[in-house]
């Protein structure tokens, strides 16, 4: 487009040198004349000049031009080449009723330009364990002296204009296990979030946390009595291969979501497909409110159901519901904060010779009194699920200290009671978290 200016301005010249030749052929010329009509075409020549260099510096700080009064064209496609058609916006109705037909495509130009480049991170979690080993629950792995218990890498980027995916790679002693693979479509009709792939169930309120993202070393006992897990697998919980469909429900100022799963029917030893038709389902509810400036509260109700390990005519059933109270002050939020989190979980399964009803939760308090350092205490109680007259109980103490954002470091202190032969075990854990590369915020 500067060459093409330029040659423009060239002609430009050249014309008015030619007619100005033109007119001294045609009329004698006078010495006036000729001096007056060459002052003219000077100043000609250096406002054309100046506009030549205006247009340059527009063109090298990349501001693109437009004509007053109406829309700049659209530059030509190369030859050889076929431009690519916009793409649609998405239509529907979002919430309150307002249309998305005007609503941004999800991503930004910056994030689609990592098509090929997604963010990758990667998280250690070394734990060393000292004291008498856990074990009196068949459900609860025993950490041992030193372990490098997981190696979780992300990759996350920008699919297209109305997707994202996210996969998170766990890297264990045991081998490497996709903890979550999933793409998102956040800009459907009708407000709706759907997720697609494997990924950690929106059941109650720690289920849905990585273990770098807890609050504790390790889970609560009721995740393991429960809601099941592998005698191999310290990450607890329902995670599974499905589909996910979430949406904001309009309440006013409460803060309301729906969440409803369908997975394939496999999650430890929770629940297990014998067949195609052998799926599993989890509901999930919240509400969420500001009480003050500082202090919001949640509230939860989950339900899920599948088959278990005993036949297709073996039906698992699970009923939770928690509350996290939150306390950050606006002018000291980095420096003083707390944390309440309650949870209660209770379990309904169909086995040999009779139904067993089990119960557990557990109760947490975390509070940051300086702008690094947090302290905190668990107590915590589970029936098991398979036989539900055996309760374990648990207390910890914990310690934690943040050397910046990529590094953690915490101690904790468990006592846990075993229901089945009274045997108390007391633990002293330690956990150092590091983290390199790109690592997106959690859920909230």
């Amino acid at each position: 487009m500067l060459y093409r200016i330029r040659n423009l301005l060239l002609v430009a010249v050249c014309l008015l040198i030619a007619c100005a030749a033109s007119t001294a052929a045609q009329t004698p010329p006078q010495e006036g004349d000729v001096q007056d009509r060459v002052g003219r075409l000077e100043e000609q020549v250096k406002a054309l000049r100046a506009e030549l260099e205006a247009l340059r510096a527009q063109m090298t700080a990349g501001q693109a031009t437009q004509p007053v009064g109406g829309a700049a064209s659209p530059a030509p496609a190369p030859q050889g080449t076929v431009a690519a058609p916009a793409a649609p916006a998405p239509t529907g109705t979002g919430l309150e009723g307002q249309s998305t037909a005007t609503l941004p495509v999800y991503g930004t130009a910056s994030q689609g330009s990592k098509v090929f480049n997604p963010d990758i991170g990667m998280i250690g979690n070394f734990i060393s364990a000292t004291g008498q080993s856990r074990g009196g629950s068949p459900s609860i792995v025993p950490i041992p002296f030193a372990t490098l218990q997981e190696s979780e890498a992300s990759f996350q980027a920008i699919v297209d204009p109305y997707a994202r995916a996210d996969f998170f790679l766990a890297l264990g002693e045991e081998g490497i296990e996709v903890e979550e693979g999933y793409v998102s479509f956040p800009t459907l009709p009708g407000g709706l979030l759907v997720k697609a792939g494997k990924f950690r169930a929106n059941f109650g309120r720690l289920n849905a946390f990585h273990n770098h993202t807890l609050p504790w070393i390790d889970r609560p006992l009721v995740m393991y009595n429960l809601l099941g897990g592998s005698p191999l697998d310290p990450d607890t919980g329902i995670k599974d291969a499905g589909v996910s469909v979430a949406r904001l429900i309009p309440a006013g100022n409460l803060f309301l979501e729906g969440v409803a799963e369908i997975y394939r029917g496999d999650s430890g030893t929770l629940y297990k497909s014998n067949r195609r038709g052998d799926f599993s389902t989890v509901g999930h509810l919240r509400a969420y409110a500001d009480l003050t400036d500082q202090t919001n509260i949640e509230i939860g109700g989950s339900y899920s159901r599948g088959h278990n390990e005993l036949g297709s005519d073996f039906i698992t059933q699970l009923y939770g519901t928690d509350v996290t109270l939150r306390w950050r002050p606006l002018r000291r939020a980095i420096y003083h904060s707390m944390a309440a989190r309650t949870e209660l979980m209770w379990s309904r399964r169909d086995q040999l010779p009779s139904l067993q009803r089990a119960f557990g939760g557990y109760a947490s308090l975390d509070y940051g009194f300086t702008r690094r350092w947090f302290i905190g205490g668990r107590y915590d109680w589970a029936d098991r699920a398979q036989s539900a007259a055996i309760q374990d109980r648990g207390q910890s103490a914990v310690l934690t200290f943040w050397p910046s954002e990529f590094s953690q470091v915490r101690g904790q202190y468990r006592r846990t009671r075993y229901g089945d032969d009274g045997r108390v075990a007391n633990e002293l854990m330690f956990q150092v978290l590091f983290t390199i590369g790109a690592h997106g915020a959690h859920a909230f």
